[in-house]
């Protein structure tokens, strides 16, 4: 084996997800292993970690696994044709995507920290109000 691949256990310590979830993530098409040992273990490249970080960045702000997949085809896209082998219309519209990206887990950051305020000010309500709780 190649010191260039790793197998899934390895990936799975990593990026922190579960060996179920990697295998989810390759069943939907998500990430593929780059190649199979001969005794048929999936390996996979530093490239494949990066993107399954990608997604599991992505999966707290509620991105479903389409919007993923889609994300993940832009960036393709664009590191394909890294230089002028991409049309500029076809650049632009692929940039305004990953724009529309961008705005998007920003909102949603926004919301979440919305969300914590509010969940932490309720947890702070709490533990002022059990000190208020008379000894028996």
């Amino acid at each position: 084996m190649s010191s260039e691949h790793m197998q899934i256990g390895e990936v799975a310590a990593r990026t922190e997800l579960s060996l179920r979830t990697i295998r989810h993530y390759e069943e939907t098409g998500l990430v593929i292993p780059s190649a199979r040992s001969q005794g048929g273990f999936r390996l996979y490249t530093e490239a494949d970690v990066a993107r399954l970080m990608v997604i599991r960045r992505m999966k707290p702000l509620g991105f479903t696994l389409d919007e993923m997949r889609d994300l993940l085809d832009i960036t393709d896209r664009l590191d394909a044709a890294a230089g002028d082998d991409l049309p500029a219309d076809r650049r632009e519209e692929l940039l305004e995507r990953l724009r529309d990206f961008d705005r998007a887990a920003k909102k949603r950051v926004e919301d979440l920290r919305t969300q914590l305020s509010r969940a932490e000010e309720f947890a702070a309500a709490l533990a002022a109000r059990l000190t208020r709780v008379p000894a028996p």
